[in-house]
C-alpha cells in the first residue's frame, strides 16, 4: 500500500462542506467516490481542513491509501475526468506511510472576500459577501493590528466548537482593497470553529460604525464572544494554503502532532 497526498481545489458552493455527511452532498464524498472508482477498491481519504458548507479551497491537501498501479502524478489526469467541473485535483504525489494531512500542518492561510458596493456582482455571488454600505478602511486597519501575535482566542469560537486550547498564534494579517473589492487574508498556526469568519464578521462591522477599532482587543481581555461581530457568510471564505514543515515528507515520525490544534511541532 502507498500513501498518495492529493492537492484539491473546489468550488464550495453545492456542497455540504468538506466532511462526508448523511443529509447532504460533501466534497470529501464526491472525491471519495471518483478514488473508488480509479483505483478499483473502497477509498477513504482525510483532508488537512474540514470546510464548512459554502466555503471554497484553493490548496486543501487530502490522503489516502492504495495499491493501485497509478503513478502518483497521474492522479489529476485521471480523476478530472470523473469528478465535477466545481472540483479539481492539481497534484498528486506519494508521501510516507505515517504522513497525515491533517495533523502534521504546521500553519493554514485563509482567504475572506467582500463585494463592497451598492450592488451586487453576479460574477462574485459565491466567492464575495456583499455589503452595499460603504465601508471605512482606516480603522479597520487599524483594529486588525491587534490580531498578530500568540492570544487566546476563546471569543472568536462559534458555538460548536470542541477544541480543548483556544490559544492560537496568527503570524500575518493583511487587508487589501482593490476598488470594490475587499481581500482579507489570515495566517495562523491553526484555526478555532469559525474563526476567521468571526475575524471578517467584526472588521466589516468595525468599517460600518458599529463597532470600535479596540474590539479585538476587548475580545482578548473579556474571552466574551459577545464583544465581537457577527459571523461572516460562508461563501465568502476561501482555504488558500496549507503548510507543512520538510519533516512531514521525509521524517514524519520525528515530528509531534496535536490533534486539538491540528498543528505539529519538532
Amino acid at each position: 500500500m502507498k500513501r498518495i497526498l492529493l492537492t484539491v481545489e473546489y468550488d464550495g458552493t453545492a456542497y455540504a462542506g468538506w466532511q462526508r455527511q448523511i443529509n447532504g452532498l460533501a466534497v470529501q464524498q464526491v472525491l471519495e467516490e471518483a478514488l473508488s472508482s480509479a483505483c478499483g477498491h473502497p477509498v477513504t481519504v482525510t483532508g488537512s481542513s474540514r470546510t464548512d458548507a459554502g466555503v471554497h479551497a484553493l490548496d486543501q491537501q487530502v490522503h489516502f491509501d492504495t495499491d493501485s498501479g497509478i503513478p502518483p502524478e497521474k492522479y489529476p489526469f485521471v480523476l478530472n475526468t470523473m469528478l465535477p467541473p466545481d472540483i479539481r485535483v492539481t497534484e498528486g504525489r506519494e508521501v510516507p506511510p505515517d504522513f497525515h494531512a491533517r495533523f502534521l500542518t504546521s500553519g493554514k492561510t485563509y482567504t475572506y472576500r467582500i463585494w463592497n458596493a451598492r450592488h451586487g456582482s453576479a460574477l462574485r455571488r459565491n466567492t464575495h459577501w456583499h455589503i452595499p454600505v460603504p465601508l471605512s478602511e482606516a480603522p479597520v486597519r487599524t483594529a486588525l493590528e491587534a490580531l498578530p501575535g500568540r492570544h487566546d482566542f476563546a471569543a472568536f469560537q462559534a458555538a460548536g466548537g470542541t477544541a480543548k486550547t483556544t490559544v492560537r498564534t496568527i503570524r500575518s494579517v493583511d487587508l487589501e482593497t482593490r476598488g470594490n473589492e475587499w481581500i482579507l487574508t489570515v495566517t495562523g498556526d491553526a484555526f478555532l470553529y469559525n474563526m476567521v469568519r468571526i475575524i471578517a464578521g467584526t472588521a466589516a462591522e468595525i468599517g460600518l460604525g458599529r463597532l470600535c477599532t479596540d474590539a479585538f482587543t476587548r475580545a482578548f481581555e473579556t474571552k466574551d464572544r459577545l464583544v465581537l461581530g457577527m459571523t461572516a457568510p460562508a461563501h465568502g471564505l476561501e482555504l488558500t494554503k496549507v503548510f507543512y514543515p520538510e519533516k512531514a515528507f521525509t521524517d514524519p515520525a520525528s515530528l509531534r502532532w496535536h490533534e486539538e490544534e491540528t498543528t505539529c511541532s519538532d
